[in-house]
Protein backbone atom coordinates (compact mmCIF):
# COMPACT_ATOMS: atom_id res chain seq x y z
CA UNK A 1 0.00 0.00 0.00
CA UNK A 2 1.31 3.42 -0.95
CA UNK A 3 2.13 6.02 1.68
CA UNK A 4 1.25 8.75 -0.81
CA UNK A 5 -1.93 10.82 -0.93
CA UNK A 6 -3.24 12.35 -4.15
CA UNK A 7 -3.08 16.13 -4.10
CA UNK A 8 -3.16 19.06 -6.50
CA UNK A 9 -0.35 21.13 -8.01
CA UNK A 10 -1.51 24.10 -5.91
CA UNK A 11 -0.69 22.17 -2.74
CA UNK A 12 3.02 21.70 -3.46
CA UNK A 13 5.02 21.87 -0.23
CA UNK A 14 7.60 24.45 -1.35
CA UNK A 15 8.55 26.96 -3.94
CA UNK A 16 9.81 25.57 -7.26
CA UNK A 17 13.06 27.56 -7.13
CA UNK A 18 14.08 25.69 -4.00
CA UNK A 19 12.54 22.34 -4.93
CA UNK A 20 14.20 22.16 -8.36
CA UNK A 21 17.24 24.40 -8.17
CA UNK A 22 18.48 23.67 -4.65
CA UNK A 23 16.92 20.39 -3.50
CA UNK A 24 16.99 18.84 -7.00
CA UNK A 25 14.57 16.31 -8.44
CA UNK A 26 14.63 12.91 -10.09
CA UNK A 27 13.23 12.61 -13.60
CA UNK A 28 12.03 9.03 -14.03
CA UNK A 29 10.46 7.10 -16.89
CA UNK A 30 9.54 3.51 -17.58
CA UNK A 31 9.72 1.68 -20.89
CA UNK A 32 6.95 -0.64 -22.05
CA UNK A 33 8.94 -3.67 -20.89
CA UNK A 34 8.85 -2.32 -17.32
CA UNK A 35 12.48 -1.22 -17.17
CA UNK A 36 12.99 2.07 -15.33
CA UNK A 37 15.70 4.71 -15.37
CA UNK A 38 16.12 7.96 -13.52
CA UNK A 39 18.42 10.95 -13.36
CA UNK A 40 18.90 13.97 -11.15
CA UNK A 41 17.92 17.33 -12.59
CA UNK A 42 18.20 20.86 -11.28
CA UNK A 43 17.00 22.75 -14.34
CA UNK A 44 13.31 23.18 -14.94
CA UNK A 45 10.22 24.87 -13.65
CA UNK A 46 6.47 24.85 -13.28
CA UNK A 47 3.75 27.17 -14.50
CA UNK A 48 0.77 27.57 -16.79
CA UNK A 49 1.00 26.97 -20.53
CA UNK A 50 -1.80 26.22 -23.00
CA UNK A 51 -4.25 26.64 -20.09
CA UNK A 52 -2.68 23.63 -18.37
CA UNK A 53 -0.59 23.21 -15.23
CA UNK A 54 2.79 22.21 -16.59
CA UNK A 55 6.37 21.51 -15.70
CA UNK A 56 9.31 21.81 -18.01
CA UNK A 57 12.53 19.84 -17.77
CA UNK A 58 15.74 19.76 -19.76
CA UNK A 59 17.64 16.58 -20.69
CA UNK A 60 20.94 16.38 -22.56
CA UNK A 61 20.92 14.07 -25.60
CA UNK A 62 23.58 11.72 -24.21
CA UNK A 63 21.64 10.90 -21.03
CA UNK A 64 20.39 7.31 -20.89
CA UNK A 65 17.18 8.46 -19.18
CA UNK A 66 16.28 10.36 -22.37
CA UNK A 67 15.70 7.02 -24.15
CA UNK A 68 13.15 6.11 -21.49
CA UNK A 69 11.44 9.50 -21.62
CA UNK A 70 11.20 9.35 -25.41
CA UNK A 71 9.78 5.81 -25.33
CA UNK A 72 6.63 6.63 -23.35
CA UNK A 73 4.07 9.37 -22.94
CA UNK A 74 4.49 9.67 -19.16
CA UNK A 75 7.26 10.56 -16.74
CA UNK A 76 7.53 11.55 -13.10
CA UNK A 77 9.35 14.30 -11.28
CA UNK A 78 10.05 13.38 -7.68
CA UNK A 79 11.37 15.39 -4.76
CA UNK A 80 13.20 14.38 -1.58
CA UNK A 81 14.31 15.82 1.71
CA UNK A 82 17.93 16.73 2.44
CA UNK A 83 18.70 13.27 3.84
CA UNK A 84 18.70 11.98 0.24
CA UNK A 85 21.38 14.39 -1.06
CA UNK A 86 24.02 11.65 -1.42
CA UNK A 87 21.71 9.44 -3.50
CA UNK A 88 20.57 12.35 -5.68
CA UNK A 89 24.21 13.26 -6.39
CA UNK A 90 24.87 9.61 -7.31
CA UNK A 91 21.83 9.46 -9.65
CA UNK A 92 23.22 12.53 -11.40
CA UNK A 93 26.65 10.99 -12.00
CA UNK A 94 26.08 7.26 -12.57
CA UNK A 95 24.58 5.90 -15.77
CA UNK A 96 21.91 3.23 -15.90
CA UNK A 97 23.70 1.94 -19.00
CA UNK A 98 26.57 0.78 -16.80
CA UNK A 99 24.86 -0.42 -13.64
CA UNK A 100 21.52 -0.79 -11.88
CA UNK A 101 21.86 2.51 -10.07
CA UNK A 102 18.36 2.36 -8.59
CA UNK A 103 19.13 -0.92 -6.84
CA UNK A 104 22.62 0.23 -5.87
CA UNK A 105 21.16 3.36 -4.23
CA UNK A 106 18.70 1.17 -2.33
CA UNK A 107 15.60 2.90 -3.76
CA UNK A 108 12.27 1.11 -4.11
CA UNK A 109 10.42 1.58 -7.39
CA UNK A 110 6.66 1.96 -7.52
CA UNK A 111 5.16 1.21 -10.94
CA UNK A 112 1.58 2.07 -11.78
CA UNK A 113 -0.29 2.75 -15.01
CA UNK A 114 2.81 3.69 -17.02
CA UNK A 115 4.40 5.76 -14.25
CA UNK A 116 7.46 4.89 -12.17
CA UNK A 117 8.65 6.67 -9.04
CA UNK A 118 10.27 5.86 -5.71
CA UNK A 119 8.81 5.23 -2.29
CA UNK A 120 11.60 7.38 -0.80
CA UNK A 121 10.18 10.57 -2.38
CA UNK A 122 8.14 13.07 -0.40
CA UNK A 123 6.44 14.56 -3.47
CA UNK A 124 5.84 13.12 -6.94
CA UNK A 125 4.49 14.93 -10.01
CA UNK A 126 2.89 12.46 -12.42
CA UNK A 127 3.22 14.04 -15.84
CA UNK A 128 2.16 13.54 -19.46
CA UNK A 129 4.45 14.77 -22.23
CA UNK A 130 2.98 17.59 -24.33
CA UNK A 131 5.94 19.01 -26.25
CA UNK A 132 9.61 18.28 -26.88
CA UNK A 133 12.20 20.33 -28.73
CA UNK A 134 15.96 20.74 -28.68
CA UNK A 135 17.23 24.14 -27.64
CA UNK A 136 18.40 25.97 -30.76
CA UNK A 137 21.79 27.70 -30.77
CA UNK A 138 20.42 30.43 -33.04
CA UNK A 139 17.67 31.33 -30.58
CA UNK A 140 19.98 32.30 -27.71
CA UNK A 141 19.87 36.03 -27.16
CA UNK A 142 22.63 35.95 -24.56
CA UNK A 143 25.36 34.19 -26.54
CA UNK A 144 27.74 33.67 -23.60
CA UNK A 145 25.23 31.13 -22.25
CA UNK A 146 26.23 28.86 -25.14
CA UNK A 147 29.93 29.02 -24.32
CA UNK A 148 29.29 28.57 -20.61
CA UNK A 149 26.74 25.73 -20.78
CA UNK A 150 27.24 24.02 -24.15
CA UNK A 151 30.96 23.85 -25.00
CA UNK A 152 30.26 20.50 -26.74
CA UNK A 153 27.11 21.76 -28.49
CA UNK A 154 25.06 19.11 -26.66
CA UNK A 155 21.94 21.24 -26.36
CA UNK A 156 19.22 20.02 -24.03
CA UNK A 157 15.91 18.64 -25.15
CA UNK A 158 13.19 20.66 -23.47
CA UNK A 159 10.10 18.72 -22.45
CA UNK A 160 6.89 20.47 -21.50
CA UNK A 161 4.75 18.09 -19.47
CA UNK A 162 1.27 18.39 -18.06
CA UNK A 163 1.07 17.76 -14.32
CA UNK A 164 -1.71 15.21 -14.14
CA UNK A 165 -1.49 14.29 -10.45
CA UNK A 166 0.58 15.21 -7.45
CA UNK A 167 1.39 12.63 -4.78
CA UNK A 168 2.52 13.77 -1.34
CA UNK A 169 3.41 12.06 1.92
Amino acid sequence: MSEFNISTPEALHGDPFTMIGKEWMLVTAMKEDGSVNTMTASWGGVGILWNKKVAFVFIRPQRYTKEFIDAQEHLTLSFYDESHRKELAYFGKASGRDEDKIEKAGYHTIKENGYAYFSEANTVLKCKKLYAQYLDKECFLEKDLIEKNYPQNDFHMMYVVEIENVLVK
